[in-house]
């Protein structure tokens, strides 16, 4: 019987973590599906309005994961790469707590192209920043276990598990997201946001600041 990886439960726990983390902040959307649902008056609304943003937070994803994908199957190159993605998340965490404005360009996208808004708030955000050091971390457990696995064979590994990275995050988003749209949209209604949440702009850029120290941390420990 194969041994179970903890590292690999923890890497994968954090994937659904920061899903419920971005579900949960009313910034990655779902306020606009409780929009959508008082406009039209329907339950079907917030429901509808909840795919086009998961899928448009999924693309955002695959933006950021799939190039490393590709990269990390360099395999001389691995932790290099680790190092210089956790750096990336530090600088662009330092980056959002000192400059907390959003780009111009996302005030020019249509409410009603929800898909569209939702990919551009999670690249302007990093969201998908924040997975990437969980995913080269699944990526450098798995390709510990292969030995030395064919670049072909390893490139295909690379992408599924960006694929699967990816949904399991958006899954988990879209349940926090969803659940939180529907407790508002049913029973708390809009003034209880109003009144009751606060700005997560500083949470967010110090989770990523912490995230990419503490895999810049574990990339450093295991070069040397």
């Amino acid at each position: 019987m194969a041994s179970v990886d903890p590292t690999a439960i923890w890497l994968w726990l954090a994937i659904i973590a920061s899903g419920l983390y971005h579900g949960i902040n009313p910034g990655m959307g779902w306020p606009l599906a409780v929009s959508a649902g008082l406009m039209d008056k329907s339950p079907r609304a917030v429901l509808g309005a909840l795919l086009p943003l998961s899928a448009g937070h999924l693309a955002a994803m695959l933006l950021v994961l799939l190039p490393f994908a590709l990269l990390i199957a360099l395999v001389e190159w691995q932790r290099p790469i680790q190092v210089a993605a956790a750096i990336i998340v530090i600088g662009f965490g330092l980056m959002r707590l000192v400059d907390r404005r959003h780009p111009r360009a996302l005030a020019r996208i249509p409410p009603t192209r929800l898909a569209l808004w939702s990919f551009a708030v999670a690249i302007a955000h990093g969201a998908g920043l924040m997975l990437l050091p969980i995913y080269l971390g699944l990526c450098a457990a798995s390709s510990a276990h292969d030995g030395h696995t064919a670049a072909a064979r390893m490139i295909d590994q690379n992408l599924a598990m960006a694929l699967l990275v990816a949904l399991i995050h958006t899954a988990a988003m879209l349940g926090a997201g969803g659940l939180l749209a529907w407790l508002v949209y049913r029973y708390l209604g809009v003034r209880f946001v109003a009144r009751s949440w606060f700005n997560l702009e500083t949470v967010w850029a110090v989770s990523l600041i912490l995230v990419g120290a503490a895999a810049l941390a574990v990339s450093v420990a295991a070069w040397r």
